[in-house]
């Protein structure tokens, strides 16, 4: 019965992917589309990292205070166990998951299920960060956001921390990071070493 249902569903699923430095509107597009899904009378799931919990405990929320009801999870085998009969699951802050989300998202699009999946696709220092690369390789449809550059007006495509901190992980705001384009991020990490 399982692999009939798959069969039937197959062509339904796909992954997408919403990346972008901090402050580019990344969880902004994700509730947008995962919006647009309900007003389609979609069923929806959406998931977040249960370490952040930097605006609240179980919502998600965009930098503009727009939010959305999600469910905290430690890991992504979690989401498997978790995705009920749906058409579209949200995924938040996907940097922060494990490197098993690629094939959990994998097996929900194969399932039939529309996958909508946001997050940093680079860390503080300009590196790949998390699941996100293997995201993007196994993804139908990227989307690129951009922020604007703090300190000279074109697009940013990094994060600059300015707090002191090595964690990889650092969970912040505009107390923490400034939106960089490359330049102006090189120009500050020049500084910084």
């Amino acid at each position: 019965m399982e692999q009939e249902n798959y069969k039937e569903n197959s062509h339904k699923g796909w992954i997408e992917v919403i990346c972008g430095s901090m402050f580019s509107g990344k969880t902004e597009e994700l509730i947008r589309r995962l919006k647009r899904a309900r007003i389609a009378k979609q069923k929806v799931e959406i998931f977040k990292p249960a370490l952040d919990k930097r605006y609240h405990e179980q919502n998600i929320v965009s930098h503009d205070a727009h939010t959305v009801q999600s469910t905290p999870v430690e890991s992504s085998s979690q989401i498997l166990l978790l995705a009920g009969d749906v058409d579209v699951i949200g995924i938040d802050e996907a940097q922060f998951f494990d490197d098993e989300l690629s094939n959990v998202c994998e097996v929900l699009a194969n399932r039939g299920i529309r996958i909508i999946v946001a997050g940093l696709d680079m860390d503080y220092l300009g590196k790949p960060f998390g699941p996100l690369p293997q995201l993007l390789s196994v993804a139908e449809y990227v989307t690129k956001v951009h922020a604007i550059c703090i300190h000279c007006g074109d697009l940013a495509h990094y994060s600059f921390r300015t707090a002191e901190n090595s964690s990889r992980i650092l969970l912040g705001e505009q107390d923490s990071y400034l939106p960089l384009c490359r330049s102006c991020f090189m120009e500050e990490m020049e500084k910084k070493s």
